[in-house]
């Protein structure tokens, strides 16, 4: 669960550009202040090209910013990176094991280079849900199995900090639900997570706390819940034999009305009796009347629906923070 208001990540005023090959300007990330509570799951979230994956390749050390500070674990960073890197594991791309050698092997061989014991191989294995699935090749592994392995690589060194960007790119639905509850059990024995996501109704069951941005700018930040209460809008799902003549009704009365299929979403009603009130005086009679519950995917899109906030700039191929793993660190 989150700890006690202590910043594992903080940015301040971080920034980057690009220049094109025209020698055009191009802002990736536009001064952002970030901060990511210690403990728990912190979810980062933007459209794809928002500038997501350039902060994270900022904080480790794999982009320069061109202005802003940087802290982790309130050491700035990249200055003291290495003091840091150790607390540090992130799994930014596709990993690349020996498809030949089993799961257990590719973790071994970076269990040596980092200095820990086969026991920690087969804690780190039981960790990710793969006891059992390590003598066999890598190949073999479906590709849920094949990014618990890359997180796996990353858990050798007991991190304070995981870094995952995009974890569930690709995976089925069982996939995902497997990584999401992975996480989760991650986030609850005490690793910070940072989430970077686009499957908003997969972060919303695992994240505490959120930081969304568009076009490299911080939109909101803070506790799920709150972000949630504070972005709600009231609104009421509508079901009536005829939605046509009923949203006219509506909007005349001032209501602001969209069609969600053969229903009606109507917001603007202080008590959703005024809606019933409204139609029946006009002969329409309501079928059903539902207040509609704000989720995380409602605040995402209600905050990022400028299409300028969406691609920033070049989108730079994410590396690996180690050439060992090939994707985790």
């Amino acid at each position: 669960m989150p700890g006690s208001g202590e910043l594992v990540v903080e940015t301040t005023g971080l920034h980057k550009e690009f220049r094109t090959r025209r020698g055009r300007r191009v802002v990736a990330v536009d001064h952002l202040d970030l901060a990511v509570p210690a403990g728990g799951v912190h979810g980062f979230l933007g459209p794809n090209g928002s500038g997501k994956t350039t902060t994270i390749r900022m904080l480790l050390g794999l982009a320069r910013p061109s202005e802003g500070r940087m802290r982790l674990f309130g050491e700035p960073v990249p200055q003291h990176l290495p003091a840091v890197m150790s607390r540090v594991g992130a799994v930014v791309e596709q990993p690349k094991f020996v498809p030949s050698f089993t799961g257990r092997h590719n973790l071994a061989l970076l269990a040596h280079t980092v200095g820990v014991s086969s026991r920690d191989v087969d804690a780190a294995l039981a960790q990710v849900g793969l006891t059992g699935r390590e003598k066999e090749r890598y190949k073999g592994y479906s590709l849920g199995m094949k990014q618990r392995l890359a997180i796996a690589a990353t858990l050798l060194k007991s991190p304070d900090l995981l870094i995952l960007d995009e974890p569930t790119n690709g995976l089925d639905p069982a996939g995902i639900r497997d990584i999401r509850t992975m996480i989760r059990e991650l986030g609850e024995s005490g690793v910070t997570v940072l989430l970077s996501s686009h499957i908003l109704a997969e972060v919303q069951q695992v994240c505490h706390s959120v930081s969304i941005i568009g076009k490299g700018r911080l939109l909101a930040s803070g506790a799920v819940e709150d972000l949630v209460g504070e972005q709600s809008v009231k609104q009421v799902r509508v079901s009536v034999a005829d939605p046509a003549s009923a949203q006219r009704i509506l909007e005349t009365a001032r209501f602001r009305v969209t069609r969600d299929g053969d229903r009606l979403l109507v917001e603007g009603a202080d008590r959703a009796e005024h809606i019933t009130r409204v139609l029946a005086d006009r002969q329409i009679y309501v079928r059903e009347l539902t207040p509609v519950r704000a989720d995380l995917e409602s605040v995402f899109l209600r905050l990022t629906q400028d299409t300028s906030l969406h691609a920033t700039g070049p989108q730079r191929p994410a590396v690996a923070t180690a050439p060992t793993d090939g994707g985790a660190a």
